[in-house]
């Protein structure tokens, strides 16, 4: 894939002056063999310029590249070195970024031979250069200072020769382009011709020559000064927070900055062989954050997961406008191995290597492909173990990372301040005591890498433990010491003691003495005691007999300062060898305990009695109609017994209570106090009250004789009147009465059924022996005691009331009703009106379906 290194390297602004010009640069060399003079060595040294393509062009003829002791700091000699080559290098096409950006700059090298004496230093080489641009937006006042490329050449470290030795090559990676606030990856990654181990790391450029001295002839000497970074960068942040270097392959990766323009990024390059850092190349670059977007593949260099099995994937370069996704994971063999989510998860069906591609689209057709290796190898653990104690004698550090694929083949540990090893173990002496930082970074042949981490304490004495500090024994017996720890041990005092120069004495004192004890490592010494506790005989006891209910548990708590205890019989207990168990016999039993210091022994009993709990025991739930009773029945085994709750219960302090509820209830019998388990035990029986029926039969009324009867009970769902004398079925909610007159007055009783329970109401028919008429009464009194309160007419033989108008003495319409029954109270809105005449109108419609009319008048009275 060509565009996910999103880096504007070198172009898209003109300079104001021709000597600002400089983008970057960096110094490199290869080691050729033997000098010309004994002890001298050859070295090819190559400096390489990146110069603005924009404006005028200032290129240097030369460099002068200063050589220096590398102990002393002291300019040895100045070199000059003419320029070999001058490359003009642009670059337009960028794919799917918008707007296309234009990179453009000019690379000069300038290469040639030296050939230096080898001194135990080695060297640093350095040429300076002037100027930078101003503007550049990670450094304050950058047109104020030029540039520093150095590197340095080995000699003699820790006793061993390093000189034969070449400098990292950075690939050449220098044309591509960030966009701004987006995510971006940057290969800044080198090769070693000698197979060295690089540690990549974000370092500080460094200021040179100015405008008044632009090449400074010779160099200035070491060390140099940092540029001034603005306030939110910093040499190991040169383009913010957000951005980190990979130390072990030299990605930078993150998001770009927020702020287009030109930036500063210095990457140091460390060589460590064998585990020690010989030299550092510095390479520095001017990148340019530009303002456009980029729709691109991007997928990590590599996928290697070795915990599992599953994998989650997605672009790493998140742009909007990208709208499909295309994944295939690489599994052959099949076809369910692909997806269109943005961010899929798979899950690979077994170990081994593999390949994942992806394909995405834009909206406006711009597509993009990328692929990338996967690695599944899972189960792989780091770790390590430290031994020792005191700063004064050497730590052992032992690798035991394991792994169930390929091998264990690179370890890579850090031990603070600035120790480190490539080796599986090794020994370590800390120059002083304190708390040091221990990491290992390992890896495998199939390429997993893990980091352990862990805190050493370094001591001024050694790591000394007891197996226990207190103690006790009989006075006849003979107790065994135990020390833990590395080195010479000696004990005192050393009376009644045999192996008293090792860790583990045996000593058999008489009285309670306090044995110290002293460990020597190497002249490293610790102290620790230990006390015993000595006793002439041991006794024991146990609390009294106890009752428990059955099923129960308790726990036995001796007192004895024995330390060894058996309990017989062990059935019920939980351990029979520990000093305080629980006991959960089923029946009644006698523990006996043997307390043992020794050889000094006494013994105890005690019994545990079993009682059975109490029974309560009730009839089953019932259900009653409302108003009724249910006669609850119990049954206890025990020494008392109440009923819950007692208020609507008769005789509540017998077995068998009757219930009369208002609603349902729950009612519990609880016994207690069995031949002494004092445990309280319940039973519950529900009585379930049915809702109460409201039978209703209907009001009073008059018929004429012949003439039908419309009956309307309610309240229930089933229905019986009684006597069912003239009825059209007795059996419904609304049978149709027809008397023939024979009797004046008629009552009518209806059974109402809801379920098991039943209720009855009453109407009373008054029978006419006239024809179908419309009555009202003369007078009425609506004083609210329930008689003759509400001026009604009286329907006889009428099917309908059609009208019922009241008017008071000045003609106005007082009251108005079409439903028989009904009438009016004596009251205008709501006012009781004053003892008086009033006129009524009522006309309704006969069975026979003749219109009746009445009119008259009538008398309030009050």
């Amino acid at each position: 894939m060509r565009y996910w290194v999103i880096l504007l390297l070198f172009c898209l602004t003109g300079f104001r002056a021709a000597a600002l010009h400089g983008k970057g640069g960096m110094i490199t060399y290869r080691y050729l063999g033997v000098g010309a003079t004994p002890g001298t060595s050859r070295y090819e040294v190559k400096a390489t310029h990146y110069i603005d393509c924009n404006g005028v062009q200032f290129i240097e003829a030369n460099v002068y590249l200063g050589i220096f002791d590398g102990a002393t700091n002291a300019l040895l000699r100045t070199v000059t070195i003419p320029k070999s080559t001058q490359t003009n290098i642009q670059k337009v096409d960028f794919g799917c970024i918008t707007p296309a950006p234009r990179v453009c700059f000019v690379e000069a090298t300038y290469v040639q031979a030296i050939e230096v004496e080898d001194r135990p230093g080695g060297y640093i080489i350095a040429e300076q250069e002037c100027c930078r641009i101003n503007g550049i937006i990670n450094l304050q006042n950058s047109g104020s200072y030029g540039s520093t490329n150095s590197n340095t050449i080995p000699g003699i470290i820790n006793g061993i020769d390093y000189h034969i030795n070449a400098s990292p090559q950075f690939a050449p990676r220098d044309t591509a382009v960030i966009c701004f606030n987006a995510p971006f990856m940057l290969d800044f990654s080198a090769a070693d011709p000698d197979g060295d181990s690089l540690v990549y790391t974000f370092c500080s450029a460094k200021s040179g020559g100015t405008s008044g001295n632009r090449q400074p002839n010779p160099p200035v000497a070491p060390p140099y000064n940092d540029v001034v970074y603005s306030s939110e960068y910093s040499g190991g942040a040169p383009l913010g927070p957000d951005v980190t270097i990979d130390p072990q392959t030299g990605i930078i990766s993150g998001i770009a900055p927020p702020t287009t323009g030109k930036y500063i990024v210095s990457v140091c390059a460390m060589e460590y062989r064998n585990g020690v850092l010989i030299a550092t190349t510095k390479k520095e670059v001017q990148v340019e954050v530009a303002n456009c977007n980029l729709s691109a593949a991007q997928l990590k260099k590599e996928y290697i997961n070795c915990d599992s099995f599953e994998f989650m994937f997605e672009n790493e370069l998140l742009t909007s406008n990208i709208v499909s996704w295309t994944w295939d994971f690489g599994v052959a063999g099949t076809d369910a191995d692909t997806s269109s989510n943005p961010q899929p998860y798979f899950t690979y069906p077994d170990t081994g290597r593999y390949v994942v591609k992806l394909k995405v689209a834009t909206a406006n057709g711009c597509t993009d492909s990328t692929s990338a290796p996967v690695a599944v190898y899972p189960g792989f653990r780091a770790g390590f173990t430290v031994g020792g104690s005191c700063f004064q004698i050497p730590f052992s550090f032992t690798d035991t990372s394991t792994t169930p694929y390929g091998r264990v083949n690179s370890w890579r540990w850090r031990i603070s301040p600035d120790s480190s090893y490539t080796v599986p173990s090794f020994n370590h002496k800390f120059a002083q005591q304190g708390t040091y930082t221990a990491s290992l970074i390992v890896g495998t042949t199939l390429g997993c890498l893990d980091t352990v981490t862990r805190q050493v304490v370094a001591s001024n004495r050694p790591e000394l433990s007891l197996a226990f500090r207190d103690t006790l024994i009989c006075a006849i017996d003979t107790l065994q010491l135990r020390a833990l720890g590395q080195g010479s041990f000696s004990w005192r005092p050393n009376e009644r003691m045999m192996d008293a120069n090792t860790a583990t004495p045996r000593v058999f004192p008489t009285d309670t003495t306090s044995y110290i004890v002293t460990l020597n490592q190497s002249g490293c010494v610790a102290s620790d005691t230990v006390r015993v506790n000595v006793l002439p005989a041991i006794s024991v006891s146990l609390p009294a007999d106890t009752t428990i209910c059955q099923g129960d548990s308790i726990r036995l708590r001796p007192n004895s300062l024995a330390l060894g205890y058996q309990w017989t019989p062990a059935a019920g207990l939980d351990s029979s060898r520990i000093k305080f168990p629980v006991a959960a016999p089923n029946t009644t039993t006698t523990y006996r305990l043997l307390a043992n210091l020794g050889n000094c022994q006494a013994q105890a009993t005690t019994t545990v009695r079993v009682v059975p709990y109490p029974i309560a025991q009730v009839s089953a739930d019932t259900l009653i109609c409302y108003g009724t009773t249910a006669q609850l029945r119990g049954n206890i085994v025990g020494a008392a017994f109440t009923w819950s709750p007692a208020t609507s219960l008769q005789n509540a302090n017998t077995l068998n209570p009757i219930a009369s509820p208002a609603a349902t209830t729950a009612y519990v019998l609880t016994a207690t106090d069995n031949r002494g388990c004092p445990k309280p035990v319940s039973d519950t029986v529900i009585v379930q009250v049915a809702p109460r029926i409201f039978a209703q039969a209907g009001n009073d009324t008059v018929v004429v004789a012949r003439q039908p009867l419309q009956l309307q009970a309610s309240g229930g769902e089933r229905y019986s009147w009684y006597p069912p004398i003239g009825l059209n079925d007795p059996l419904i909610a609304n049978p149709v009465a027809t008397l023939d007159g024979t009797t004046d007055v008629l009552t009518y009783y209806v059974s109402v059924s809801q379920g098991i329970c039943t209720a009855v109401d009453s109407v009373r028919v008054l029978v006419y022996k006239t024809g179908a008429d419309i009555l009202v009464p003369t007078a009425f009194t609506p004083n609210g005691d329930g008689r003759n309160d509400i001026m009604r007419p009286i329907l006889l033989g009428m099917k309908s009331l059609d009208r019922f108008q009241v008017f008071n003495r000045w003609g106005q319409l007082v009251y108005e009703t079409r439903t028989g029954g009904q009438g009016w109270d004596g009251r205008i809105n709501g006012v009781l009106q004053a003892t008086g005449s009033y006129v009524f109108i009522a006309s309704g419609t006969s069975f026979d379906n003749r219109i009746i009319q009445r009119k008259g008048s009538f008398v309030l009275v009050r």
